[in-house]
């Protein structure tokens, strides 16, 4: 049998994929954080975003022909990994369809690092932090519409609320802040970054995944069967995604102001005042490295939920069905 040529294969005809070997199967133990923090890690490798979408649709081709029970001859299960490492890295979890580069988790440490960077550098001026503030709410907005749990779509009126409600939170937060700390000390103005990105994540999320809120999402059982919707799951899932969202941005954001406002009562440092920017930039990327994976992983991606806290209808049709057989649904928590 004939198919694709990649750089994953090494001849035209196919073999059966090896025996035992689960495409799907986490390669981690995903009940424990080391599991996920390793899984993370791979996925959220900002050196895939530099990857042409012809080398990822060849790497999401030897996934699917693996699940057909099909690989080119002579593929190693390294090398089936490392596929599966590119498509869950680009591809959407719900859709299969391939994701924009800015959107994916493993754009968020240059993305991040350089938005981030920006904003603790340039936090004195009202004009400054209104522009910084919103280059953070649109790429946020773009990120969380592109991780969101696709079964709930949204429509292009309700993507514009969220987006100008949460860059109103996080200007309105900001601004407030900045002008309310002008007599506070130095190091306190510095943090009204964080207290912006914060409070905006707590409106963008959940605005932007309002589908999942008011009409639930789809909770299956331990093997994959569909068993309803669920808006009590859809609300556990985007608390966990605001934490690890929150998370992510802290270290960075609480620590690197202590640091720089120390580094800053040297001379050297007060002579070199056109780089402190591009250091911040750098400094926040060396977070955002370890906290982008760390924060990912704080939660399992499959979440669940006990059926007995589920909505008394949708509670009431599992036990009607399979009695006390499924104590626990499943669902996509998004990221």
């Amino acid at each position: 049998m004939t198919t694709w040529r990649g750089p994953f294969e090494t001849r035209e005809t196919t073999m059966a994929a090896p025996k035992g070997f689960d495409i799907d199967a986490p390669r981690w133990d995903q009940s424990t954080f080391m599991g996920r923090l390793k899984h993370f890690f791979n996925i959220t490798d900002f050196r895939t975003v530099m990857l042409s979408d012809s080398r990822l649709d060849e790497a999401k081709a030897l996934v699917e022909s693996c699940r057909a029970g099909s690989i080119p001859p002579g593929t190693a299960e390294e090398q089936l990994f490392y596929a599966k490492k590119l498509y869950d890295s680009a591809f959407h979890p719900d859709t299969g369809d391939r994701m924009n580069f800015i959107g994916r988790m493993s754009f968020q440490v240059p993305g991040g690092m350089a938005i981030t960077g920006f904003m603790l550098q340039f936090y004195r001026t009202v004009p400054a932090v209104v522009f910084w503030q919103w280059v953070n709410q649109s790429f946020n907005a773009l990120v969380n519409y592109t991780n969101r749990n696709a079964a709930s779509p949204i429509t292009p009126k309700q993507i514009g609320v969220a987006y100008v409600t949460a860059t109103s939170t996080a200007l309105a937060t900001a601004v407030g802040l900045n002008l309310y700390t002008k007599t506070a000390p130095p190091l306190v103005a510095r943090w009204v970054p964080f207290a912006a990105v914060a409070a905006a994540n707590c409106v963008n999320i959940p605005m932007m995944r309002q589908q999942e809120i008011l009409n639930g999402i789809s909770v299956t059982d331990e093997d994959g069967n569909k068993l309803g919707q669920s808006r009590k799951a859809a609300v556990k899932g985007i608390t966990q995604v605001v934490i690890s969202r929150v998370t992510m941005a802290a270290p960075g954001m609480i620590i690197l102001p202590i640091i720089m406002q120390r580094l800053e009562k040297y001379r050297f440092m007060q002579k070199i005042k056109f780089l402190h920017g591009p250091l911040q930039v750098m400094m926040v990327g060396v977070f955002l490295v370890f906290m982008v994976p760390a924060a990912c992983s704080l939660f399992p991606q499959r979440c669940s939920i006990a059926v007995s806290k589920l909505e008394p209808e949708l509670r009431e049709s599992i036990v009607s069905q399979y009695g006390d057989r499924v104590r626990y649904v499943y669902f996509n928590k998004g990221l």
